[in-house]
């Protein structure tokens, strides 16, 4: 991702949320959602984000149709093994964002886009990937739940428009090679 593509990902996880979330969040939140809203407030943040924080879009005829943001895990407290005592060397790896554009669902954009997410916190000596997706978002799920990635107990919310909305963390080990 460059600079040159916040607009179009904005749009991306704009129509990605309007389409994902429908029925799982306030629908007055999602209609009200901005794509130069989220543009700008992205750009603000591209220019300041950490060096150990990639984000990689996908593109198909020319048009970015995808985006994922990965980097260290934001829970400091986790480890590389979710079982395992004091974090290790290197701390986990988390999946902070993966939106694709509504029309490329289910064809295999997604596990592209997130196979070359994975790689890199692997590159970079992570040994766990986390992620947190909507309790309720069963497609997403068993989209996390197919890549290997599977839940570790942990639950939180978070209000959206005036709604309690929970998430599930899920985690997977990142070995050596590809997967």
């Amino acid at each position: 991702m460059t600079e040159a593509d916040i607009d179009a990902v904005a749009a991306v996880r704009v129509r990605g949320w309007q389409a994902a979330y429908r029925g799982l969040m306030p629908q007055a939140y999602l209609d009200a959602m901005s794509v130069a809203a989220d543009a700008e407030r992205r750009r603000s943040w591209f220019g300041r984000r950490p060096p150990e924080v990639s984000d990689l879009v996908a593109e198909r005829d020319g048009e970015i149709v995808g985006w994922i943001s990965v980097g260290p895990a934001r829970d400091p407290g986790l480890t590389p093994e979710p079982t395992a005592a004091p974090a290790a060397e290197r701390p986990a790896g988390e999946v902070y964002a993966l939106y694709l554009s509504p029309g490329v669902i289910g064809t295999g954009v997604g596990r592209s886009l997130l196979a070359a997410g994975t790689a890199r916190p692997r590159a970079s000596g992570f040994r766990t990937l986390y992620l947190w997706v909507l309790r309720d978002n069963a497609r997403a799920r068993r989209f996390y739940e197919r890549a290997g990635f599977v839940p570790d107990g942990a639950e939180e919310a978070y209000e959206v428009g005036g709604s309690s909305v929970p998430e599930v963390r899920y985690w997977r080990p990142l070995g050596p090679g590809p997967r």
